[in-house]
């Protein structure tokens, strides 16, 4: 193998200890969790952003303004201790998971670390804000296809009120879909899956990537405007359209970044048009793919998208 991909982890895959292994084992991973404290600065009850990814606890971390950022750092860190043969292999490509999606534009060189953790820092407080004022939630469809996505949703507003919405969001991996939208459509998806798919309520702070984050989307843009984005160095997988991002075009990429807030995450398509595009040119035998840190979500999904690509994770060291 001499090209790798890099997968990078979204909100979900947070963990209490995540990267601490990397800060203690590794001093360019202990120097990133640094920087982004400095950057970070103070959170609840005057903490570090590292002092909640190492002790938590969970319902404090899983917080959308600070699990954000500190997925974006673990990762991150992670990257600049992977040793010395991993870091060398040509970058074939890289993706990431929603949030995820600003790490891998980091490893392409789109924006230096520090502007990458304060658009994620910003991204995580718009969403918080968004989820607090409206009414939102999310469901999990196990064994349902999009067209049968699409049926739930339509069978669960009828008879909405105005206003309600419910969408599919994350297209995880075959039969692995998830519904966002406001929390009484959500609460009848759960009986209109009935004969179609397996359902279950997910415990979430609001209903990502749905229109009721619209007012997160604006205000992001505003963010994004702000934001020099440099030429990407390497194939960027978007998550709106399941195709790499023009490597030359940042107002697209912002455009894309923001609509990211209020669209599907198409990881199962990004997966596979990817694996199609590097068969097709025969890159795929000679690339490895490595989920950095925490945890291997982006493992178990890929094991449901496609059978005979192996991720490896890098938790920890």
């Amino acid at each position: 193998m001499n090209k790798i991909v890099f997968l990078c982890p979204g909100q979900g895959a947070q963990a209490v200890g995540m990267a601490k292994a990397w800060a203690d084992a590794s001093p360019a991973a202990r120097s990133v969790i640094e920087e982004a404290d400095r950057i970070f600065g103070a959170g609840p009850d005057g903490r570090l952003l590292s002092d909640i990814a190492f002790h938590g606890p969970m319902d404090v971390l899983s917080r959308t303004d600070l699990s954000q950022p500190a997925l974006y750092t673990a990762a991150v860190a992670c990257h600049h201790a992977l040793p010395v043969e991993v870091r060398s292999l040509a970058v074939r490509a890289t993706a990431g998971l929603s949030l995820g999606e600003y790490t891998a534009l980091h490893l392409a060189g789109a924006f230096d670390f520090e502007t990458g953790l304060r658009l994620v820092m910003r991204r995580g407080q718009l969403m918080q804000q968004a989820a607090e004022a409206s009414k939102g939630g999310m469901v999990a469809l196990i064994g349902a296809d999009e067209a049968q996505a699409n049926e739930v949703c339509a069978k669960a507003l009828v008879g909405a009120a105005p206003g309600e919405c419910l969408v599919p969001a994350n297209f995880n991996a075959p039969g692995q879909i998830v519904l966002s939208g406001s929390i009484e459509a959500c609460d009848r998806a759960v009986t209109a899956s009935d004969g179609i798919c397996r359902a279950t309520k997910l415990q979430v702070a609001g209903a990502f990537h749905s229109p009721l984050m619209a007012p997160a989307a604006e205000k992001l843009a505003e963010a994004l405007a702000g934001v020099s984005i440099q030429p990407l160095a390497t194939e960027v997988w978007s998550n709106v359209t399941a195709q790499p991002h023009d490597a030359s075009n940042p107002e697209l990429l912002r455009k894309l970044l923001v609509e990211q807030l209020v669209s599907p995450v198409r990881w199962a398509q990004s997966c596979a048009n990817m694996l199609a595009a590097m068969t097709a040119d025969g890159t795929r035998a000679e690339t490895a793919f490595h989920e950095l840190a925490p945890g291997s979500v982006l493992k178990g999904l890929m094991r449901r998208i496609d059978k005979t690509c192996e991720v490896l994770p890098h938790d920890a060291p």
